[in-house]
């Protein structure tokens, strides 16, 4: 539930918020809160448990695609590998029926500049590339700031100058 400085619900209603803004209303929004799962940038969550709870989710809302991170997790938070793990362990063992899509993680340096990456992540393979409008770009920083309590002075940079807020490159599961 976001719990890790003790701001679980705060961090509920700017993840309603955050989707709000993109469109993906309260409904649609599952938040996991299970004390085996917990929110730490540590801690590698259990697979199989995890996989139970996504594949619940995307069957109970009859889902086709999901997007998540890549094995390096973008930026190797524990939690993001391990919503990959689960992902690929649903595919493989659970039989999961839709189509996954898994963000590359990028070097420090290309993460960081930018627009400048979308010649490089034109010319590397790929399965998916997407390249925001600067409309969309806005968007997503409305997104994000919709989640005050996690905006430190780093992830303000972020919003600035890195690839992922304008350039996504993915891969097939």
């Amino acid at each position: 539930s976001g719990n890790y400085y003790n701001q679980g619900e705060i961090r509920k209603k700017e993840l309603e918020q955050s989707c709000f803004l993109l469109g993906i209303p309260a409904c649609d929004v599952t938040v996991i809160d299970h004390r085996d799962l917990p929110d730490n940038p540590a801690v590698e969550w259990d697979t199989q448990l995890l996989a139970t709870f996504v594949l619940k989710h995307i069957e109970a809302n009859n889902i086709n695609l999901v997007v998540t991170f890549d094995a390096g997790g973008v930026s190797g938070h524990a939690n993001h590998i391990s919503l990959y793990a689960a992902l690929r362990y649903s595919v493989l063992h659970a039989s999961l029926r839709c189509c996954v899509l898994v963000l590359e993680s990028v070097s420090l340096f290309r993460k960081y500049i930018s627009v400048l990456d979308v010649p490089v992540s034109c010319l590397l393979p790929r399965d998916a590339l997407f390249i925001l409008t600067e409309e969309e770009t806005e968007q997503a920083r409305r997104a994000m700031r919709c989640h005050r309590s996690q905006l430190l002075w780093f992830r303000h940079i972020y919003m600035l100058f890195s690839r992922y807020m304008v350039i996504n490159s993915l891969r097939l599961l």
